[in-house]
């Protein structure tokens, strides 16, 4: 207090180069490796910088907090909803964009690499990429031999937003075509309801025993959702 009056006083945010040097996230990074870093630090080494009154931190946390800290949740956010955000343009956006579309190519590209399927999982990272985010339903068969290596991968239907039509004869022609010892199918539910419906059934126990009568076997049926994912062998219905 001086003559009276009340000094204002200035309240200033820190940008990352005035941090210290332990606690900015690159140089965490350099000394500590990737672990030591939260979601958001590393979100911010994507956006490089931050605004005015922001630092790269402060935004990445802004988004995370925007969608519960779930990063499966932020990978689905479109462009548009991303731009929403303060502090984020089209540079910062289409940068994390970028950086989930090649985590999820990364992902298909080690079960493609290996050519086999050893679990369901395996199966499912291979398909999540391929039809969890679109909006209608698709139909895909995985052709394997007796070691469960890759023969083949095609997709057989493709329909609207509640179902898609299946012919069994086409799968079972392009097994033999192919010379398949094994079968794995896989379907999306865009609206998020990972139980199978009748006809989901039908069709598996249609196509299971087509199969059998030419020494094909089924080896699981997964629907797929965008967070997770249902088994028809892990659930004991094949």
């Amino acid at each position: 207090m001086s003559n009276g009056k009340l000094q204002k006083t200035t309240s200033y945010r820190l940008a990352i180069p005035d941090w210290a040097e332990q606690d900015r996230p690159r140089e965490k990074y350099l000394s500590l490796g990737f672990s030591s870093l939260s979601d958001a630090e590393l979100i911010a080494i994507l956006f490089r910088s931050g605004t005015k009154n922001l630092s790269a931190v402060d935004v990445a946390r802004n988004l995370l907090s925007g969608c519960n800290n779930n990063l499966n949740r932020l990978s689905d956010m479109h462009l548009n909803k991303l731009l929403k955000i303060n502090g984020i343009g089209k540079v910062k956006a289409i940068t994390l964009l970028v950086a989930f579309e090649l985590g999820k190519r990364c992902r298909v590209a080690t079960v493609e690499q290996q050519r086999k399927i050893n679990t369901t999982n395996d199966l499912v990272e291979l398909m999540q990429t391929k039809n969890a985010q679109i909006g209608n339903e698709e139909f895909w068969v995985i052709f394997v031999n007796q070691g469960a290596f890759f023969l083949g991968i095609e997709n057989f239907g493709k329909g609207g937003i509640t179902s898609t039509s299946v012919d069994i004869r086409l799968i079972l022609t392009k097994a033999l075509e192919l010379h398949a010892t094994g079968l794995f199918i896989c379907h999306n539910h865009p609206s998020g309801d990972l139980f199978p419906s009748k006809i989901d059934i039908t069709l598996t126990t249609q196509l299971r025993d087509a199969a059998r009568l030419m020494s094909i076997q089924l080896l699981d049926h997964v629907i797929i959702c965008k967070e997770d994912h249902f088994s028809f062998l892990e659930n004991e219905m094949l």
